[in-house]
């Protein structure tokens, strides 16, 4: 049993008494209208850890009821527990959902495990919370291109990022180390482009190799399959199909969507190391078709409203050498290939709003002017969500300089390939996501914020742990909870609450990094990373 005060996200409203309810064998659940798929995952999950059997019920007391309030925000829940009972109250089925995780935390880090443990007490604190989400995108991109992440894996980020009441996956496909989704009208895709033949160690300067084969793919069956699983945690998976640049894979695949007017497509393999490839896709009505093709397979896999089509990262080279990329720069009197890159994303902008679905990009789409609909991911810090919230586009928030989770947790030489500057729990627990140069009305435009976890130097599950944990739950509470200024932040108190939490990522079988450091298995020693000097900047 957990008390009120370690619930982490941190909830808005909560006043408990010394009062508890005990679950037990005649435990039941009552589900009224709306609430069955809550229902479900409440036997399923509790089920498993304590062993009961928290049977359908018709609610004559002593039991657990699930329903639906219209008065409270759909994402907000209402927790009454008390020693007779307990309500929980969703304003819609996701507000609801959430306020199911609130409760699995109040019964203790036990509850977090699949199987029960013996002489356990299942036993709730008698408290009223009431809750509701800060943002309305409260996301994690994970980056499976670089370093392939099987589907198992997946499905449980998923279950991790539920518990921590994230809502969107953002699921980065394709890059130049490899392309991770099945297109059946472009079959070599995945089966030339979703392979490569040995694997940097360690940043790109590094001399060490892993000189064996890497890579994967999903399915579209395993796609629905992610889909449909996050949609029982109403958690919305936005897909990520990067264009024009973090494109060699696609090329090495299927040569022509190159500038092979400049350079031996022919010759191109899927990228082995780190960095951006000057490797970019070709200009052409060719290369639009390809991917409007690609992206009309995408829609069919995925319902969400956005379509990621990243624009970030594209070296203009090869553009300045080639004829046809010239040719069409004067074919639409363009400025320059800045200008040939936005004609570019634009066509996806008007191709995906013609099929009700909004674009969203990293901040490099700004450049060149964008469709009202569009959206941008704020990524080299601030400035970017700043002028596109003030050219009234939406944002997501997710500067490089505080939610970057590849960046080491720490100065210490023991941490495993250190990349970046020093971001620490602390530090991401004061991100605020909302510039402060921003009107109230422009702020509007900043619908949410997420993290990034880069997987360049994470070659397995564990890595990805050791980079995500623990502060993707600090993330998770800047996202959800009406935290105060970022100076004025708790983060003593977020400490002690950790310390609760810790337990419950131990039993969740979760790599995060120990507060006193890696641990021995932790470490790579020897691996070169790409250690910044100095403190990062604020913007």
């Amino acid at each position: 049993m957990t008390e009120v005060t370690d619930v982490i996200p941190l909830p808005q409203h909560a006043t408990s008494q010394d009062a508890y309810f005990d679950l037990g064998p005649d435990t039941g659940l009552v589900a009224d209208d709306g609430a069955g798929r809550t229902e479900r995952w409440l036997r399923a999950t509790l089920g498993a850890a304590t062993g009961l059997p928290l049977a359908p019920a018709t609610g004559g007391g002593g039991d657990i009821r699930l329903s639906l309030d219209g008065g409270l925000a759909t994402e907000g829940y209402r927790l009454d527990i008390a020693p007779t009972g307990v309500h929980l109250a969703g304003g819609g089925p996701a507000g609801l959902f959430w306020g199911a995780q609130t409760l699995r935390q109040l019964l203790g880090p036990d509850a977090f495990r699949r199987a029960p443990l013996p002489g356990r007490r299942w036993r709730l604190p008698a408290v009223r919370i009431q809750d509701a989400p800060r943002f309305g995108w409260r996301g994690l991109m994970l980056d499976v291109a670089r370093h392939f992440m099987p589907k198992e894996g997946v499905l449980r980020y998923l279950d991790l990022m539920a518990a921590h009441k994230l809502n969107v996956l953002h699921f980065h496909l394709t890059d130049d180390q490899g392309w991770r989704v099945e297109i059946k009208r472009h079959p070599r895709l995945t089966e030339h482009g979703s392979w490569r033949s040995r694997t940097k160690f360690g940043h790109r300067a590094s001399p060490l190799w892993e000189d064996k084969p890497h890579g994967g793919y999903y399915t579209q069956d395993d796609i629905r399959e992610i889909v449909a699983y996050a949609a029982e945690r109403h958690i919305t998976v936005v897909p990520e199909i990067d264009v024009p640049g973090h494109s060699q894979a696609a090329i090495a695949a299927y040569p022509e969507l190159g500038n092979t007017d400049v350079v031996d497509t022919t010759a191109l393999a899927v990228w082995d190391t780190w960095g951006i490839s000057p490797n970019v896709l070709a200009p052409t009505d060719n290369t639009l078709r390809f991917y409007e093709g690609v992206f009309e397979e995408l829609l069919e896999l995925f319902p969400s409203e956005f379509v990621h089509i990243g624009g970030d990262e594209c070296p203009k080279d090869q553009w300045r050498r080639s004829a046809t990329a010239q040719a069409r720069i004067e074919e639409f009197a363009l400025a320059d290939e800045d200008g040939l890159q936005a004609w570019f994303i634009q066509h996806f902008d008007t191709w995906l709003a013609a099929r009700g679905r909004r674009l969203i990009g990293w901040d490099e789409i700004l450049e060149g002017g964008l469709a009202k609909g569009a959206a941008v991911s704020s990524w080299r810090g601030y400035a970017g969500g700043i002028a596109a919230a003030r050219a009234g586009h939406d944002v997501v928030m997710c500067p490089e300089q505080q939610v970057y989770l590849d960046h080491r947790q720490h100065a210490g030489e023991d941490e495993p390939v250190p990349i970046g500057f020093v971001r620490t729990l602390e530090d991401v627990y004061r991100f605020e996501p909302v510039p402060a140069e921003l009107t109230p009305k422009e702020a509007e435009h900043v619908i949410g914020t997420q993290a990034n976890v880069w997987t360049e130097v994470m070659e397995d599950q564990q890595r990805v742990d050791y980079q995500t944990f623990p502060r993707l739950a600090a993330f998770a509470e800047v996202s959800w909870s009406a935290l105060p200024a970022p100076d004025e932040r708790d983060f003593d108190a977020f400490e002690r609450r950790m310390a609760a939490h810790y337990r419950r990522l131990d039993a969740l079988g979760v790599a995060y990094r120990p507060p006193g450091g890696p641990l021995p298995w932790q470490r790579r020693p020897g691996v070169l990373g790409r250690p910044i000097d100095g403190p990062p900047p604020n913007k």
